[in-house]
């Protein structure tokens, strides 16, 4: 084979490769294994020294000049391609940059996150059940009589019955995960049941799908003043002040007893509210001492074990924190009321840098 003919023939052909899928197919041809100076090299062998002597030197200088050629072809291509991206992708750094969409924690989750984060420093665990709940659950193990209002269609979303003929419903309250947690692990207990609930309401502090956080403690030797110190202690971390006034005024719930609302004093100022300061009360929550047989129909003893659980709705208490004036904005999707009272999604809150 005349070697000069083949060199000048692959420089040739590489020289014009205009992009490297072509080059490939030329280093084949010459270098793939069964190119033709992998061919010639194979040859060697079957030489006689004296060919090998003169041939050898010939081929091996051969394979390597097409080599280098190759790499230097290659590195041609690969240079010019980015030169050809890096035009087509020129920024003018002198045009204004277009607008950003920034994304937001909404008030909701933000207070959520806040809660959590308070009642996790003072020992209590997350507890979670289905939105989806039956009348046992939601009902008649927390001590509600079959005449209760909250049992009519006119408060509750009922879903159609299923194959077994039973009807379930969307949970009014995360008071059902109290009672699923209690049947599962047994006493003590310790949690909190942030969620969604569902009601039939729809007004300017009501909304179909709210969210609530409610939380129990069971234990042995349990009284009021241990769920007043809880209370007291969360109020005063949540709105992040030690001037916290509480007072509990008796009520009546079918799953505690005795029971309370606790109101704290506060007093308005520039729309929003000051707690601690004043000489007005607000209403934040219901709790109580836990019926005793709602703690028998989840299999806790009564007689060994005591308890105290409340509720608080989560949106109702955004819109005390940080003064939002309803409660049907913030389902109502818009971006720009989101822009206004959103958190940025990078400070999560936590005891220790603060919460808000």
């Amino acid at each position: 084979m005349d070697l000069q003919a083949l060199e000048t023939d692959l420089l040739s052909r590489i020289a014009q490769a205009p992009d490297p899928a072509t080059l490939e197919s030329v280093r084949l041809t010459a270098l793939g294994k069964t190119g033709a100076i992998s061919q010639l090299l194979k040859s060697l062998g079957a030489m006689s020294p004296e060919e090998r002597r003169v041939r050898g030197p010939e081929i091996n200088g051969l394979r390597d000049r097409i080599q280098t050629a190759l790499a230097a072809r290659r590195d041609g291509l690969e240079a010019a391609a980015l030169d050809a991206r890096l035009a087509s992708e020129r920024v003018d750094l002198t045009l204004p940059a277009p607008p950003r969409r920034r994304g937001s924690v909404h008030p909701t989750m933000q207070v959520m996150d806040e809660l959590i984060a308070v009642f996790a420093e003072m020992g209590f665990a997350v507890a979670e059940g289905p939105d989806i709940e039956d009348d046992w659950h939601n009902f008649t193990a927390l001590n509600f009589p079959p005449d209760h209002p909250a049992r009519d269609t006119h408060d509750t979303f009922f879903l159609n019955p299923g194959p077994d003929g039973v009807a379930g419903l969307l949970r009014t309250h995360t008071s059902p995960v109290q009672v699923r947690t209690m049947q599962k692990g047994g006493a003590p207990v310790r949690i909190i049941a942030p969620g969604r609930v569902y009601r039939k309401d729809y007004d300017q502090t009501h909304v179909p799908v709210f969210h609530q956080i409610e939380g129990l403690v069971v234990d042995r030797g349990i009284h009021m003043g241990h769920l007043k110190w809880t209370l007291e202690t969360f109020i005063a971390r949540f709105f992040e002040t030690d001037a916290v006034t509480t007072r509990f005024r008796p009520h009546h719930f079918p799953f505690t007893e005795p029971s309370a609302e606790m109101d704290v004093q506060y007093e308005r100022i520039e729309g929003g509210i000051q707690i601690g300061r004043g000489t007005r009360w607000l209403e934040v929550l219901g709790c109580g001492m836990v019926h005793p047989r709602v703690l028998a129909n989840c299999g806790i003893d009564p007689d060994e074990f005591q308890g105290f659980a409340w509720g608080m709705g989560v949106d109702r208490l955004a819109m005390l924190k940080y003064g939002i004036p309803d409660v049907r904005d913030m389902f109502a999707a818009d971006p720009r009321w989101l822009a206004h009272y959103g958190f940025s999604p990078f400070a999560a809150p936590n005891p220790a840098s603060g919460l808000s």
